[in-house]
């Protein structure tokens, strides 16, 4: 059975990726944390689209968790021929108030288990294959006050850009996207209401994100940044001195704070 993996399956972005790929009658792999999400999720999609649809529950913070998934890929037989990495923890604090866990697991999440679900995937991979991977626009420069948030980010546009190029020879395309806000859970709702006018030209509908990153990754485009604003923006942040695009960021984000992991 060939199919499309996507982690953080039940998620707001996750879901939509699940139903764009489903409408385009790929057979999908689903991870997430609930097996009871994943199950509804995939009666849903079978539902409306007659495809057929895997499903594991799996921590991906935890190595003997991954250890497990890779493990039923293998005894199924699946050949994986799409790899769609959305699983992320968005945890937004200064560094100072971060505990030992919060750090670890937003590490371990955004940054360990994407590339360690990545290199094992590919292994199952026959012909050409694609990666997509939901970086974000907080990666672009360093964030005062979001610093770890914007550097797993930031990683994870690092690497899959190097990939890219790394993996072309092996049939591969590798697209990293870039998104600003994206409507999901009602806390990020409301913290991209709170922005005013920057968060309203800023932020797209997970199903956006989910259909252009498909255009775009069948492109083979490097990076896809969603939305002209976000682009704009992109570009002036790259051309404006540092130290005034982080005093400015340091402004702004100060006292935001965004934890739904607790």
């Amino acid at each position: 059975m060939t199919v499309t993996f996507i982690s953080g399956a039940t998620g707001g972005i996750g879901k939509a990726f699940s139903f764009a790929c489903a409408k385009r009658g790929y057979d999908l792999f689903l991870t997430g944390r609930s097996e009871e999400k994943l199950s509804d999720l995939k009666g849903e999609i079978e539902k409306a689209h007659g495809v057929s649809v895997v499903t594991f529950a799996c921590d991906l913070s935890d190595e003997k968790d991954r250890k497990a998934l890779y493990d039923f890929a293998r005894e199924k037989g699946l050949i994986v021929e799409r790899i769609v990495n959305v699983a992320g923890v968005d945890t937004q604090l200064p560094f100072t108030e971060y505990s030992e866990e919060k750090l670890l697991f937003q590490i371990r999440v955004n940054v360990e288990a994407t590339l360690s679900v990545t290199r094992a995937l590919l292994e199952l991979k026959k012909g050409n294959a694609e990666v997509i991977t939901i970086s974000s626009m907080s990666g672009v420069s360093p964030m005062p006050y979001f610093a770890v948030y914007s550097g797993t980010k930031a990683l994870l546009t690092n690497v899959f850009t190097s990939l890219h190029y790394e993996l072309k020879g092996d049939g591969v395309k590798v697209t990293t996207v870039l998104p600003g806000g994206v409507y999901t859970r009602p806390d990020i709702n409301e913290q991209i209401r709170s922005q005013g006018i920057w968060g309203k030209l800023s932020a797209k509908t997970p199903e956006f994100v989910a259909e252009k990153s498909l255009k775009a990754v069948g492109k083979n485009k490097i990076k896809y940044i969603p939305g002209f604003f976000n682009r704009a923006l992109n570009f002036f942040m790259k051309i404006t001195p540092k130290k005034i695009v982080l005093s400015f960021i340091a402004k702004r984000w100060k006292n935001q704070r965004k934890d739904a992991f607790k």
